[in-house]
């Protein structure tokens, strides 16, 4: 196997994997580290988390808030961005981190 920056290369699911171990992140601070959309990082969250699964770990889910009265989406099991709050339906809300454990 070549070496890429001192490791053996991984798969992109892999590298995610390994980012996500290492520290809570969100989709745009994935996106930015793989060089990749936001759409595409948000559609291989799904199948990180079953891998991890397959390992004993877990991916953990720290969830949408809203920014302006704190509402936390807490029960909501889509990774995608909701449109807006229930509560205030104001539409600024902050970005949920992911973390594998």
């Amino acid at each position: 196997m070549k070496e890429l920056r001192g490791t053996f290369m991984e798969t992109l699911r892999q590298r995610m994997a390994t980012l996500l171990e290492e520290g809570g992140r969100t989709v745009r601070e994935l996106s930015q580290a793989l060089h990749l959309s936001e759409r595409e990082v948000a559609a291989h969250l799904p199948h990180v988390a079953r891998t991890a699964a397959g390992q004993g770990k877990r991916l953990v889910i720290h969830p949408f808030r809203c920014l302006v009265c704190g509402y936390v989406f807490k029960d909501r099991k889509r990774l995608s961005r909701p449109g807006r709050c229930p509560r205030c339906k104001q539409g600024h809300l902050e970005e949920p981190r992911y973390q594998i454990r």
